[in-house]
């Protein structure tokens, strides 16, 4: 039981936070120009990845033993849409991170706002996955209780 416990809170968490992102931060970041968004997201992002990938990680891990240790197959499925975030960060967002992390991007300038714009929908896409597996934990955990 403490493993589905370990996977749905990691999951949970990382939806958490990767919905408050998609929904308050990134669009006040926005709201408040581009001085601020594009020197808010260095220090933001500094802080943000090391709990995501954490969270990411050991969710999925713990998704994958519940469903070795027989607890339902709505658990490695849960675990795969969990993890399918690492790809989804490295394909399309990454790209978009890099250059906003770069020590010689101008956080003020035109491209920095277009950048901080097309960042927002792709993390969206993570969010979405991220509640999805939520949602499929949940139900495993609720389905082996019933």
């Amino acid at each position: 039981m403490i493993i589905q416990i370990i996977a749905l809170f990691c999951c949970g968490t990382f939806y958490g936070a990767a919905l408050y992102i998609s929904l308050a931060q990134h669009p006040a970041a926005l709201e408040a120009g581009v001085s601020v968004g594009g020197r808010f997201f260095p220090p933001m992002y500094k802080r943000a990845a090391p709990l995501q990938i954490a969270l990411a990680l050991f969710g999925f891990i713990a998704g994958v033993l519940a469903w070795l240790n027989g607890m339902g197959v709505l658990w490695l499925v849960g675990s795969l849409m969990l993890i399918s975030v690492v790809p989804i960060t490295l394909i399309l967002i990454k790209p978009i991170n890099d250059i906003l992390l770069a020590p010689e991007n101008d956080p003020e300038s035109e491209n920095t706002q277009n950048l901080l714009s097309r960042w927002g929908p792709k993390h969206w896409l993570r969010t979405i996955v991220s509640g999805g597996a939520f949602l499929v934990y949940l139900f495993a955990a609720v389905g082996q209780n019933n």
